[in-house]
């Protein structure tokens, strides 16, 4: 071998793993329905007619080409909508050519394996074989198409690796097999890649089926992906490449991997025998019949054509060169009979031809890529590909499955389905007889609880017979007793002379007073009769009207609730409207306790009269008597009631100067007499949710104002308010420290200090709230910080990144671009604006997913300004153009 030749990639590597890395799934397709198995034996030997499906692919302008091409235009111009390609003669003549495919120089990798190869793999899968072959001229991308690992970029994997992607993903580790070849054809000699000792395979023909067989060939198993790319890196390095003038590394052997599938099927029969289900239990099923398909998977990356004069080839190069074009044109010649139905077709011319007999005229379905450059220099090259590839699109393949019945696995599954029958059959007599005997000693409980209590209602019985007859014997004595005493008491009346006309008359009284009852009974029963009856009618006459009074008794129910509810209210409400004036008469008591100097004076004329005056202009709201307050009382005495130790009158009192911190012309009063400080202490000192709300709310008011900005950062204040914000919960406290930190980010002055002393990321914390009018304040201090920000950037005063990168706040930026509330997504979109005019804000935002939200912006906001803003900052900014042209988007 010449020593320009060299080995790619480095030396051989371990190879082979034998565990998956994840679970495979095989596909399963429904079967016809109807068909029977003798019409599936003829469709299993039926052949289907299959064209070679070419597709083209344009490499892009290299470096040298940049150069030296640089005032002539491409020669090839791309119609992928139309699948056309025009390849020009001269300035106003050009050739056009129609392909099944046309991919751009722009066309990823994963484009180019789903329309080159994906339907080869899918058919592999199916059964039939397969072939996927990149020809072209040196230097047209051929090894990258195919062979590229992608380590550098997983974007860039070739048809290899990810068809062997879905392969793996389709087939079962338990049922199917992969093996795997690779070797190249180096000067009319077959060696082996992935055992350079097997340096010269024969090919052998079968004379019964046709197929090329290569004994001698390394077969590797393979199970998993990793596996895979160690074999191809082994390949790699042993394969043989050459500096050429054409190519720094130059493919001088034509490089073929072979990928042999063997996949267990269920037959249709027993498919839908199974899928029909019926009344069989699932332990009796038919016995199965599997299928084993064999297919074949195989990728060609041929060797570039070259021509000598420009490739620069001498020596032993030069004879590689005569090899390599020699085999081409074999090639070339068996494609040409194919398409013009020869009878005679020269496959034996070569090796190449002869290893690719089924790729062409074949039983396989075959894709081809062929790689142009669109260099003008080159045109006769890439003409001559083209030609290639049109006519290689007039070879027809007659695809068929090969298929066969798997005796052995078939035995291997009834021993074991017979073994898990016997396991079942042991298993449900032991649940039986388990079942029996549970039956038996629950039957032998029973009988034995129903024996005790039998027993015991039998004693009981026989007890309670007793005490009836003890007490029937009693009863018959007392009689008996009863009897003799009448008797004797009769006799005495006898002895003593009373006639029986006496006894006559009583018992004659006796007999009309029991008539009598016995009428009277008689009477009420037939009233009571009677009662019924008309009760009854009355009830079916009015039964319809029941219904009515039922809803009409709902009704004024229901309407006493309601009365009762509102009076209810009322109630509460003159409460609190008592409280209310009761507090008011407090704090003006306060007032006037703080003018005297005592705590509880008495009252002077003057707070007399505006007391009076308050309750007379209570229509004008609460400003006005604050104001009048105000104007009236004293500042002084009104901030000297915040320090009070009355947490009531301290409340009053800081309502009143947030009150009076809302308009303008009070602030500067407020500060200049220490209003601002003793809010700031109310922050420190008071935990009530209360104080710090309406403290931190006055504090807001005055943020509005620039000077008294500077102040409060001054002052400490960022501090008390990052530490507000991080112990409250109540939605109100935290709306109010969100306003306030809002105003301060409006100052281009305390930008730094802002952040410095954790002003943004207190903004960030309070986002956990979630309320709208909270997150409506967040995003307005953002887009003030945002603006003044890029202000001070555009002026030279910061560089860098955004703080408000650096603090984490893109991602809630970029998830609230495009919320439901329209002050939120309206700041928000206005601080995205401002953020992307920065060249070096643009990486992280294109990585944080903020350059959608702008194309979203540009296209959909119903402002009128930010949305040309958002076009002008993505057609001024370089790093967002090359990123939309790489996303063929266009603003």
């Amino acid at each position: 071998m010449a020593s320009s030749n060299i080995h790619r990639n480095g030396t051989q590597r371990g190879i082979i793993s034998n565990k998956f890395d994840r679970p495979l799934k095989p596909r399963h397709r429904p079967p016809s329905p109807g068909s029977t198995f003798r019409e599936r034996e003829r469709e299993r030997g039926k052949e289907l007619p299959g064209r070679v499906r070419v597709a083209v692919r344009l490499r892009p302008r290299n470096a040298e080409e940049m150069i030296a091409d640089a005032d002539f235009a491409d020669c090839v111009e791309l119609q992928p909508e139309l699948k056309r390609l025009k390849l020009r003669r001269n300035n106003w003549d050009s050739d056009t050519y129609e392909f099944d495919e046309v991919l751009t120089e722009y066309a990823s990798q994963k484009r180019v394996y789903e329309v080159v190869a994906k339907p080869v793999v899918e058919s592999v899968l199916d059964g039939y074989n397969g072939t996927v072959m990149a020809y072209g001229q040196t230097g047209t991308g051929k090894t990258f198409t195919l062979g590229s690992l992608g380590e550098g970029d997983t974007s860039d994997r070739g048809i290899m690796v990810r068809s062997m992607e879905d392969i793996f993903a389709e087939l079962s580790p338990d049922t199917d097999s992969i093996t795997v070849s690779y070797l190249q054809l180096y000067m009319e000699t077959l060696q082996d890649l992935l055992n350079p000792v097997n340096d010269n395979i024969p090919i052998v023909d079968d004379p019964r089926t046709g197929d090329v067989s290569l004994p001698g060939a390394t077969l590797v198993e393979i199970r998993d992906q990793q596996s895979l790319l160690e074999l191809l890196r082994v390949g790699e390095a042993n394969r043989i490449a050459a500096n050429t003038k054409l190519n720094t590394e130059s493919s001088r052997s034509h490089a073929i991997l072979m990928v042999h599938i063997k996949r267990s099927v269920m037959d249709n029969e027993d498919i839908e025998s199974s899928e029909n289900g019926g009344d069989t239990p699932n332990f009796i099923t038919k016995p199965s019949k599997p299928l084993v398909r064999k297919s074949k998977l195989v990728v060609v990356d041929l060797a570039g054509s070259e021509r000598v004069h420009k490739s620069g080839s001498e020596g032993h190069m030069l004879e590689e060169a005569k090899s390599i074009n020699l085999s081409l044109s074999s090639l070339g010649k068996c494609i040409n009979a194919l398409a013009e139905n020869s009878a005679h077709v020269p496959f034996r011319d070569s090796k190449l031809t002869r290893m690719l007999r089924d790729s062409f005229g074949g039983t396989a379905r075959t894709s081809l890529i062929v790689t142009i450059g669109p260099s003008p220099r080159h045109r006769g090259e890439t003409s001559s590909t083209i030609l290639f590839g049109q006519r290689a699109m007039k070879v027809e393949n007659m695809l068929k499955i090969k298929e066969e019945f798997d005796y052995k696995s078939l035995s291997r599954k009834l021993e074991v389905q017979l073994d898990k029958l016997i396991a079942e059959n042991e298993r449900q007599q032991k649940a039986f007889d388990d079942e029996v005997e549970k039956i038996n000693l629950e039957a032998q409980c029973r009988i034995a609880e129903v024996e005790r209590n039998f027993a015991d209602a039998l004693e009981k019985e026989r007890l309670k017979c007793q005490m009836e007859y003890m007490e029937l014997v009693k009863e018959l004595e007392q009689k008996l007793v009863l009897n003799q005493e009448r008797h004797d008491c009769n006799r005495f009346v006898a002895d003593c002379g009373e006639g029986p006309a006496s006894s006559s008359a009583d018992v004659s009284e006796l007999k009309m007073l029991l008539e009598k009852e016995n009428k009277q009974r008689k009477a009420a029963e037939e009233e009571l009769e009677r009662l019924k009856g008309q009760l009854g009618k009355h009830t079916r006459s009015e039964g319809g009207e029941d219904l009515e009074v039922i809803k009409l008794r709902n009704f004024l129910e229901d309407e006493a609730n309601q009365k009762k509810k509102l009076e209810e209210e009322i109630i509460i409400l003159r409460s609190q409207l008592l409280q209310l004036n009761f507090e008011a008469d407090q704090m003006r008591r306060c007032l006037e306790s703080g003018s005297s100097g005592s705590s509880f004076p008495s009252i002077d004329p003057s707070m007399t009269h505006v007391r009076h005056s308050q309750l007379k202009d209570t229509g004008n709201g609460p400003k006005s008597s604050v104001t009048t307050l105000f104007e009236q009382v004293g500042l002084q005495k009104i901030l000297s009631l915040l320090e009070s130790d009355d947490a009531n009158m301290r409340i009053h009192a800081v309502k009143v100067v947030a009150n009076l911190a809302a308009e303008e012309a009070n602030q500067k009063r407020i500060v200049e007499s220490g209003g601002l400080t003793s809010l700031l202490m109310l922050l420190r000192r008071y935990e009530d949710e209360t104080v710090r709300r309406v403290a931190a709310g006055a504090i807001a008011n005055l943020a509005m104002n620039e000077a008294n900005q500077e102040l409060i950062m001054a002052e400490g204040g960022i501090t008390l308010l990052s530490m507000t914000a991080s112990d409250a919960e109540d939605p109100q406290t935290l709306r109010m420290v969100a306003g306030a930190i809002a105003n301060l980010c409006g100052n281009d002055k305390i930008l730094m200090k802002l952040r410095s002393q954790g002003g943004i990321k207190a903004l960030l914390g309070i986002v956990r709230c979630g309320h709208p009018d909270v997150l409506s304040q967040v995003a307005r201090g953002i887009a003030n910080f945002a603006k003044c920000e890029s202000r001070s950037s555009n002026q030279g005063i910061k560089s860098g990144r955004s703080f408000l990168i650096e603090d984490g706040a893109l991602p809630w930026i970029v998830q609230n671009a495009n919320n439901e509330a329209a002050p939120i997504r309206r700041h928000i979109e206005l601080a995205l604006c401002h953020l992307a005019q920065h060249e070096v804000n643009a990486k992280d935002m294109i990585s944080g997913g903020a350059l959608w939200e702008l194309v979203r912006i540009s296209r959909d906001c119903s402002r009128e300004d930010i949305r040309s803003l958002a076009r002008r900052t993505l057609s001024s900014i370089p790093t967002f153009k090359s990123e939309l042209r790489r996303l063929r988007i266009e603003c």
